[in-house]
């Protein structure tokens, strides 16, 4: 989460779909043999996520199929995926080429697959940053002869956010004069050691050579059109300093154009770094292409009280009667992309408690709906969507418990369970094979039917509402009870974890081929297993062979009436009376890089890697996974969760853990792991009653604080700690975030709503009680649906005024050229010019256009 000025606050988000590259080059000996194909995700240069291995590709192409979504917690230029060659003989990774996306292009690729040109990777396609560079010009009388002498002065202050080679970045800044005369005078800073932001704080002087003598006339005196030898512009190149055989690195640059400078002005700026005018001359062709399906939100979120009229009119839903005149069920239908709104949707009315009635309302109207019970809730409609998303909000910890201990065991195992003839491998025996996939499908089935008293409450009492509908509108087919459940936990719930536990947050680690056929093997025999419980008939029909084989053998009588108890024990009303954390549950786990605490009196507190795992009762680290826990730090010991300045160890994504006795500093891999951590630290801890309001954010080195220089360790902190909201541990929703999502629909579809708007009131004119047909339904009641979307509108254009408003005061206050909007981008002045362009609409109409935002802008 970045800062904005007041109470508004930039929240940014992205999910990301790695499909498949195609036409990649081939290796420097032009073997086109098989080879091993990842893809890595980065912000800027930060690396993210980390595909995995598309292993022996064959005709050039590699297939990836993973998805992953994340908060986006800072600032951002450019999101890129750099694809690398693993060579496994000589333990090296080679860099095959890169797709880089501008921040503010990510919105034309919203929500559909595109094929991006793979491009090559050198130092200037790497560079990033900026740097704060003061041009002074002077005019200086020499004792001598007592003519004017002109002179520029170039002071480089400091650089922000240089890119890392190797690992590390040792910066020092050239600052090249380029004179009319073709001449070129240049000088350099010091070398500032392992830092990505060095303050340089240096200043250079430069003289104008060949100035003439008694004969220069005093009109011409300020002009630096001296033929001869006149400034006409100075470079500022960052260099990373290296000893190697290939020398410095270049890190970008800056050209200040001195042309239109007359003394005593002066330029004072921020700027991004560029590549040099040389770069992408001398690349390579084409280097293949990588498809991609990207979804970036990012949104302003305002005071909370901002958005009550809008989330009062939302809330109300549940109420409505018919449904389908409610603004909820409308959202739902004049947003093309139904998931972009469920997602904010279910996550409002879970937080206020009305999630359970919401679903029942809509539920309700499907239902009396259905003509074939086998279709029941089967299609992707506002309902069966909304389940979805309530059960991944509150649904993963019971998946964790569930699922994880035999998913780990089969990634940890590997044994091959492949027994389809026409995919063994040579040398596979097709009955070792099959008992070794009995054997998992055994422990996963018996997993879930022993999990039903862990079924989180709300998914209970959802599913009892669908039983009993189902009991209302079906008394005499027993089996649609059943259906109604089975195929939101089996199809939606289960199945899709089991087949991808990374994309579920049930596993790090990669899946290999053999793997995820074993993976897909057990979805499938869930997903029947599911089908059965429903069914009126115990014969399952298969489209393959062997997988009417695997369930003969594996799936009995037993497991079937076992499924069918399950089912009718989590549709039941939970009594609310069970205590949630009696039993530690594993609420993230990875590696991170942690400081020596000092236990020991003498010894150097060096910097090791270990495996980290948080519960709801402690938090541990051991040297490797499913280790020996080397420490144990109980939950109620927590004192404080913060950053720590990145001056103190010279590291990114630092925080400390505060304890009674000791402060435990941890660097994450990233800036959305350390967020991650950061916050689900915070809320374990959350109510210790003993919690700090002061903290150090510097570190405690060489006997004294960094932050505040006091000298003893138990000295108070010197700054509050994070006011972090309140929340639930198991779910945690921002609703004023979800609102402004949800405003931000709204306005990119209000063309859509006046259309519909118009349309209800035609269908007034031919009597209020007739029927309304839209892309997703009817309209049951016109005159109701006008009423609800004229209530929409009015709060929806309240809102952006409010936008408008913070937009045209942050456009006051942000100078072009200052850290927050330095020069070499366009961002700054595309948003004047929206701004101009939104103050000559709304003089004349009122509801006005929605304008598109850039991904930059403060609205």
């Amino acid at each position: 989460m970045a800062a904005s000025p007041g109470l508004v606050r930039l929240e940014q988000r992205l999910k990301v779909k790695i499909g498949e590259a195609k036409n990649l080059v081939l290796r420097n000996h032009g073997n086109a043999g098989p080879r091993d194909v990842y893809c890595t995700i980065s912000l800027d240069q930060e690396e993210i996520f980390r595909s995995a291995t598309a292993e022996k590709t064959q005709d050039l192409s590699a297939f990836f199929g993973e998805e992953f979504q994340f908060d986006i917690p800072r600032e951002f230029r450019f999101l890129s995926f750099y694809l690398y060659d693993r060579d496994r003989p000589m333990k090296t990774d080679k860099i095959m080429g890169k797709v880089s996306i501008k921040k503010d292009d990510l919105h034309k690729y919203h929500g559909k697959d595109q094929w991006f040109p793979i491009t090559p990777v050198d130092a200037d396609s790497e560079v990033q940053g900026k740097v704060h560079v003061e041009v002074k010009l002077l005019l200086v009388e020499i004792m001598n002869d007592g003519y004017p002498q002109h002179m520029v002065s170039v002071k480089i202050q400091e650089c922000s956010d240089l890119a890392i080679i190797n690992g590390c970045c040792d910066p020092f800044a050239t600052v090249t004069m380029h004179y009319t005369n073709k001449k070129q005078e240049s000088k350099r800073t010091k070398v500032k050691k392992k830092t990505t932001c060095p303050n340089f704080n240096e200043t250079f002087i430069f003289e104008q050579s060949g100035q003439r003598g008694g004969s220069q006339d005093r009109e011409n005196m300020y002009s630096l059109v001296d033929e001869d030898a006149g400034f006409q512009e100075v470079r500022v190149a960052l260099w990373h300093d290296c000893t190697g055989m290939f020398g410095n690195v270049f890190l970008g640059e800056v050209k200040i154009s001195l042309g239109s400078l007359s003394p005593p002005q002066e330029r004072n700026a921020w700027y991004f770094l560029q590549p040099r005018d040389s770069a992408g001359k001398h690349h390579r062709g084409d280097l293949g292409t990588l498809r991609l399906n990207l979804h970036y939100t990012s949104d302003y979120v305002f005071s909370s009280q901002s958005y009550d009229s809008l989330r009062n009119l939302i809330l109300q839903s549940a109420a409505v009667e018919p449904i389908t005149s409610s603004v909820a069920w409308l959202m739902g239908e004049v947003v093309s992309q139904k998931q972009d709104v469920v997602q904010p949707l279910t996550r409002v009315f879970l937080h206020h408690g009305q999630v359970v009635p919401f679903i029942s309302a809509l539920a309700k109207h499907e239902i009396s709906k259905i003509t074939d019970t086998n279709t029941i809730f089967r299609g992707n409609t506002l309902v069966s969507k909304c389940i979805d998303e309530l059960m991944k909000l509150v649904g993963h910890h019971y998946l964790r418990a569930t699922l994880k201990p035999t998913l780990d065991l089969v990634l940890r195992e590997r044994k091959p369970c492949e027994i389809d003839p026409t995919k063994m491998q040579q040398g596979e025996s097709r009955e070792t094979n099959l008992a070794n996939l009995k054997e998992y499908i055994s422990m996963v089935l018996k997993a879930i039917m022993n999990s039903a008293l862990s079924c989180p409450p709300v998914m209970c009492q959802i599913f009892s509402e669908l039983r009993e509908l189902a009991n209302i509108y079906f008394p005499n087919e027993r089996e649609v009870r059943y259906s109604a459940i089975s195929g939101f936990v089996f199809l939606r719930f289960f199945a899709p974890a089991i087949l991808y536990p990374k994309l579920f947050d049930l596993t790090t680690e990669q899946t290999d081929p053999s793997t995820h056929r074993t993976l897909t093997l057990l979805s499938k025999t869930v997903q029947s297993v599911g089908n059965l419980v429903s069914s009126k008939t115990s014969n399952q029909n298969f489209r393959e062979t062997y997988m009417r084989e695997v369930f003969s053998h594996c799936v009995t009588d037993k497991h079937v009436e076992g499924m069918r108890t399950f089912l009718d024990i989590i549709s039941q009303m939970p009594n609310g009376n069970q205590k949630a954390y009696d039993t530690p549950i594993i609420l993230k786990e990875g590696k991170m890089v942690k400081r020596a605490q000092g236990r020991k009196k003498f010894g150097i507190k060096n910097f090791k890697s270990r495996f980290f795992r948080l519960t709801t009762h402690s938090l541990t680290y051991s040297k490797t996974v499913g280790g020996r826990a080397l420490c144990s730090i109980p939950v109620d010991d927590i004192l404080a969760v913060e950053r720590v300045e990145e001056s103190s160890f010279k590291c990114k994504n630092m925080f400390q853990l505060v304890q009674p006795h000791r402060t435990l500093y941890i660097q994450a891999m990233n800036c959305v792991e350390e967020k991650e951590w950061l916050d689900l630290l915070t809320k374990v801890c959350l109510y210790n009653s003993h919690r700090l309001k002061q903290y150090h954010p510097g570190a405690y080195i060489n006997s004294n604080w960094l932050c505040c220089k006091a000298t003893s360790e138990q000295a108070p902190g010197c700054s509050a700690v994070s006011n972090y909201m309140e929340c639930d541990l198991k779910t945690h929703i921002d609703s004023d975030r979800e609102m402004e999502r949800l405003r931000s629909l709204l306005m990119e579809n209000m063309p859509k709503l006046e259309k519909l708007h118009k349309a209800c009131e035609s269908a007034q004119i031919y009597g209020g009680s007739r029927d309304l047909s839209v892309v997703g339904g009817v309209l049951d009641d016109p005159v109701a649906s006008q009423k609800s979307i004229s209530q929409v509108i009015a709060s929806v254009i309240q809102l952006q005024q409010e936008h408008k408003n913070h937009e045209r005061k942050f456009l006051r206050t942000v100078r072009y050229g200052s850290k927050q909007a330095p020069i070499g981008d366009d961002n700054y002045l595309l948003l004047a010019s929206s701004n101009a362009k939104f103050d000559s609409n709304s003089s004349g109409n009122e509801m006005g256009t929605p304008i598109r935002k850039t991904s930059s802008s403060p609205c």
